[in-house]
């Protein structure tokens, strides 16, 4: 992202405040903390037995399916942030992230439960583990466009760790929003993420965007061990969809 884009990612941001008809509830009457911007990302979803998923989601958050299955995603993007009332920083608000997650409702409020997160930045890392006590992991990874594709790589770092994704990826079609009922609203329209601390207290943090832009998307995937531990990866070829970016405001976490 260039300066001048830089500069407009906080009317962007703030300009999604205005267009909430799409939400399935009212936005929060307190203020949000934090603006980001999501650039090329690719939705990659394989439908998974309920069981497999059930048994490593916390039992204080019920697990969606859709039609009887469960869905494990994988996004890999770059993100922009910045703090509310502040511009983003060239070279530090930018970096590479990529997040392996499922899908849950609590008290009539769909959401996105993540199972790990990698990023490149250290300061992200420890910021979103301290302020949203998300499972995020240092990592090695870099994205270049190449033609029409983006050439995109992950390696998580220490640990005695060999978590990995490396693909190429590229979206096809028009531009479409998902319809209410479908299985891409089903995956992708939601806003609010759960996690659960140390002491089994749940909560929740509540987000804001416009309907997701998506498109149809091939992908090339040479390398993934991100699945969490005990989960093998179905043969059939999984579900893929891209964004050529969106803009996100996030409230901080609250007690459910």
């Amino acid at each position: 992202m260039n300066v001048l884009e830089l500069l407009a990612a906080p009317a962007r941001q703030t300009a999604t405040l205005g267009e909430t008809l799409h939400r399935p509830w009212p936005m929060p009457e307190g203020p949000w903390i934090q603006g980001q911007t999501w650039d090329d990302l690719l939705f990659v979803h394989w439908r998974l037995p309920e069981s497999e998923l059930r048994a490593i989601v916390p039992q204080a958050l019920p697990l969606d399916t859709w039609e009887g299955a469960a869905w494990l995603g994988i996004t890999p993007f770059r993100v922009t942030f910045r703090l509310r009332g502040t511009f983003p920083v060239p070279r530090l608000s930018t970096f590479l992230e990529l997040n392996v997650r499922t899908y849950v409702t609590l008290d009539g409020k769909p959401g996105i439960y993540f199972f790990s997160l990698d990023a490149e930045s250290a300061i992200a890392v420890e910021a979103a583990r301290r302020v949203y006590k998300l499972p995020y992991f240092r990592a090695r990874m870099s994205a270049r466009p190449v033609g029409d594709w983006i050439e995109y790589e992950s390696a998580r770092r220490g640990g005695g760790s060999a978590l990995a994704f490396r693909a190429r990826y590229r979206p096809i079609g028009e531009v479409f929003q998902a319809v209410p009922g479908s299985l891409d609203h089903f995956l992708a329209e939601r806003y609010c993420l759960y996690t659960v601390d140390g002491e089994g207290r749940v909560q929740r943090a509540d987000i804001h965007h416009p309907p997701w832009p998506l498109q149809e998307a091939k992908a090339e995937i040479e390398e993934n061990s991100m699945a969490p531990r005990g989960v093998a990866l179905p043969e059939e070829a999984p579900l893929l969809r891209f964004a050529r970016r969106q803009d996100v405001v996030i409230w901080p976490l609250a007690d459910v």
